[in-house]
Formats: C-alpha cells, structure tokens, sequence
C-alpha cells in the first residue's frame, strides 16, 4: 500500500472513529502531504511503515526553517497522530516521532473585544437588507452562546429550544452539549429565522440548516469571517479579530462578571478545564480583584 491507501484510510478513522470534523481532517492530511512532498523532492522511496527516526528528523529539520515554532508544533503533533493510527492498526511496531520532541511555546492569550466594541460592530451591520438581519442575529448567537464558527453555520432550527432556555451544539468529535441562550439572543434569532429566513429559496438539504446564504444553502466559514473583517473596517476598529475573538469575548466576560470556570468549560464545550484556565490569565485586573475580595488577609 502507497502512502495515499494509507493516508485514505486514515481519513476514514478520523471521520468515523473519531468523528472529526472535514475541516479537521484536512489539516491532519495536510501535514502527511507535507511530509510526501518532502520525500518526493529528495527523491526518498520510503513507506509510512518503513520510514525512520532519521529521515524524520531531517524532515522537521528542514520543516523549521520554513515555519514559525507555532507550526512546527503542529506539524509534529499531526505527524505523531498518524503513525500511533499505523500502531493501532498493526501496520508499524514504533512511533518514528516518540523520541522528536516539539518546540517549547509560550501560552498565547486569546485576543478580545470589550463589550462597547461587540455593540459597535453589531451596530455597523446594514439592516436595510435581509442579509443584514441574518448577520446580526449571527453575531448575537457567537458573542451570546460562545460558539465556534463551525458550531454556528451547522446550527438546526430542530437545535433551537428556546422555551427552555437552550441550543443544542454539536460540536467536536460529534460531542453534544447544550448551551443557555438569553431572551436577548433568542429575539433577533426568531426575527431572521420568521421574517427573513422563510422568503429564501431554501435547498432540501438545508431546510433544516439556521443560517442560510441567499441561495438557499448553508453559510461557509470563510463567509463569517469575510463578514466581520468587513464590519471592523467599517467602525474603523484597529484590531485583528475573527469569528472566535467572539466566543473569547463571550468567555472572558462571564469571568469578569462572576462566572465560575468549570459553567464556562461546560458551555464552551472544553474537554479539558486546563484549556478554559487560559482566560484566568486574560484580565489581571479581575484577579486581582477575586484577590481583594476574598483572601482572608484583606478582611
């Protein structure tokens, strides 16, 4: 078997075992191509069941002078995924990156929005259009529930349970979770979906899909962030933001405003509560407060 029969089957375990997203897959891919590319060009005749330590390590050599540490941590990471699948399947006995460790990265904080930014981007959209009401009640939806953009463009209206107070959000790994939505979110959600949504030329297979283009069809992830790029340089805003500054924001001002870690790792849907502990480190102000207000020494 070649590498692409590996590399094929490999993607059937992703989607199937481990029920990853597309998006998901194709960046696991995309690091074995790299690697192909990489034997191709130095005219290396090697399986993924006979390749070795060596010709790795050469080949995340050459990889870091040509990416940031960020992405050779990924690289090796992808990498390391998909030969402990050629373990897991009996195809290799050893994993030829056990021994590669990957380079140290500093904690990056997340970039966010204040609140008087959210309402002055929400504020810029054009409501004078259908596509105008759709975009707001989208933004509401990321800043008010803290999806992932991935999360918001497959949203089903079966998903929508507003008398009780909840969506229901697939998100990673086909993990389901449901997530409060406030009487705020829910009003400019049942205007779109009431008003806007049932004029479209809906396709069948997205009759059930929330946020919809004009044709009818589900919205691309490139589609939100061209939305917001554009409404940032609408209000003139000098920062660098995407659909999750939204779901960062959402995050780090439940923690400002007396939320406790563990609801907020529910609602993001976080596996790990170490992956939530990063918006602790968002606000120095609000520790130092959480300080004042409760160490014995300042009573």
């Amino acid at each position: 078997m070649n590498w692409q029969g590996y590399i094929k089957n490999y993607q059937s375990y992703l989607k199937i075992e481990r029920g990853l997203s597309k998006n998901s897959i194709d960046n696991y891919t995309l690091d074995i191509e790299k690697l192909c590319l990489y034997l191709d060009a130095n005219n290396i005749s090697v399986s993924p069941v006979q390749i070795n330590e060596e010709t790795i390590q050469e080949f995340i050599y050459d990889a870091s002078k040509k990416v940031n540490p960020r992405s050779q941590a990924r690289l090796i990471s992808g990498l390391k995924s998909f030969f402990n699948y050629l373990i897991f399947e009996d195809y290799r006995k050893d994993n030829p990156l056990e021994l590669i460790e990957a380079p140290r990265l500093g904690r990056k904080l997340p970039d966010t929005l204040n609140i008087e930014d959210i309402d002055n981007l929400i504020a810029a959209v054009d409501l004078s259009t259908n596509e105008g009401e759709r975009n707001r009640a989208m933004l509401e939806t990321l800043y008010g529930c803290g999806l992932r953009v991935s999360e918001m463009v497959s949203l089903k209206i079966s998903d929508l349970f507003f008398e009780e107070g909840f969506i229901k959000i697939t998100g990673k790994g086909n993990k389901q979770r449901f997530v409060p939505v406030s009487p705020h979110t829910q009003k400019y959600i049942e205007l779109y979906k009431n008003e806007v949504r049932i004029h479209l030329p809906i396709q069948k297979e997205f009759g059930d899909t929330l946020f919809l283009n004009r044709r009818g069809k589900q919205l691309t992830r490139a589609m939100i962030f061209t939305i917001i790029k554009d409404l940032a340089k609408k209000i003139n805003l000098n920062k660098t933001i995407s659909p999750h500054t939204f779901r960062h924001s959402f995050a780090t001002h439940l923690l400002e405003n007396g939320a406790d870690l563990r609801s907020i790792q529910l609602m993001l849907g976080h596996e790990s509560i170490t992956t939530t502990e990063i918006y602790m480190h968002v606000d120095r102000k609000h520790l130092n407060q959480v300080m004042q207000t409760y160490h014995p020494r300042n009573k």
